[in-house]
C-alpha cells in the first residue's frame, strides 16, 4: 500500500533535532523524498542518510541560502511539494531584559524565515497538481501556543510566533484565490520534549525524558511525534480542505481556563 505521501517531495527546516528531526522521520516512512536542511549540516546529514533523503546547509534568516537551496531542490526534483517552516528558537526574558539585537534575532529565525521559506518555494510549488496530480502542494508553518496565548517572559517569541500565524492566513488566501494549488496552514504546539525546552528547563544534555503511550494527563509533555502526526496529515491529500488555519498541538492546553 503506498505511502500518504508517496511521490512528494518535501523540504523541512531545522530538521537535524527535535521537532523538525520527527517531521522528517514521519514524512520519509510515509513515502516523501525528504530534503532535511539545519544550520547543523553534519547533524542534517546524519538523518537525511537515516530516512533516504538529501541534506542541505541553509540558515533560514539568510535570503541567499534560501535562494541557492531551492535552485538545487529544482534541480534535483523538478519541483516542492510540502515544505515544513520549522526551524526556531527561544529565549526566555521579559520586555525589560529583552534587547533589540534578541528581539530581531527572533523575528529573524521565526517570521523572516518564514516569509523567506514561502517566498522562495511558491514557484516550485504552485500548479504542482497539474503536473502530479492529488490534492495540492502544502506549507506548513511551525507557530506555537504562545502565539494564541499569554506568556510573560517570552515577548519576543510570541510576537514571532503569532506573526507567522498572520502570514500564514495571509498567504492561504492569496494562493487560493490566484489558484496555486498551495495549502498553507500553521501549528501551535505547546510543551514537546525537545532539545530546546530540555535546555530552556535546565536540563540540557540529560536523557529525554519519557512521554508514555496512551493518553495523556494536562500539563504534561508532548512527544515530538505527536507535532509529526500532525505535520504528515496536512502535508497529506487527506488535508485537501484545510488552509489559513493556526491549530493548537498541545494536549488541550488552549481550551483550559487558567486562573
Amino acid at each position: 500500500m503506498a505511502g500518504r505521501v508517496a511521490g512528494k517531495v518535501a523540504l523541512v527546516t531545522g530538521g537535524a533535532m527535535g521537532l523538525g528531526k520527527a517531521d522528517c522521520e514521519a514524512l520519509a516512512r510515509e513515502g516523501a523524498k525528504v530534503i532535511v536542511t539545519d544550520r547543523e549540516v553534519e547533524l542534517a546529514h546524519k538523518v537525511a542518510d537515516a530516512i533516504g533523503g538529501d541534506a542541505m546547509a541553509l540558515d533560514v534568516t539568510s535570503e541567499e541560502q534560501w535562494i541557492e537551496v531551492m535552485r538545487a531542490v529544482e534541480e534535483r526534483h523538478g519541483g516542492l511539494d510540502i515544505l515544513v517552516n520549522n526551524a526556531g528558537n527561544v529565549i526566555f526574558e521579559s520586555i525589560e531584559e529583552c534587547s533589540l539585537a534578541h528581539f530581531r534575532l527572533h523575528l529573524d529565525i521565526h517570521l523572516i524565515g518564514t516569509f523567506l521559506g514561502c517566498k522562495y518555494a511558491v514557484p516550485l510549488m504552485k500548479h504542482r497538481h497539474l503536473k502530479v496530480g492529488g490534492g495540492g502542494s502544502s506549507i506548513i508553518n511551525m507557530a506555537s501556543t504562545a502565539a494564541l496565548m499569554g506568556y510573560g517572559n517570552i515577548p519576543a517569541y510570541a510576537a514571532s510566533k503569532a506573526g507567522i500565524a498572520g502570514l500564514t492566513r495571509s498567504l492561504a488566501v492569496d494562493f487560493q484565490d490566484k489558484g496555486y494549488g498551495i495549502r498553507v496552514n500553521a501549528l501551535a504546539p505547546g510543551g514537546i520534549e525537545t532539545p530546546m525546552v530540555m535546555g530552556v528547563s535546565g536540563r540540557a544534555g540529560q536523557a529525554p525524558m519519557e512521554i508514555p503511550d496512551g493518553p495523556l494527563p494536562a500539563d504534561s509533555l508532548g512527544h515530538p511525534r505527536d507535532v509529526a502526526g500532525c505535520v504528515l496529515f496536512l502535508a497529506s491529500d487527506e488535508a485537501r480542505f484545510l488552509t489559513g488555519l493556526t491549530i493548537p498541538v498541545d494536549n488541550g492546553l488552549y481550551a483550559r481556563p487558567h486562573h
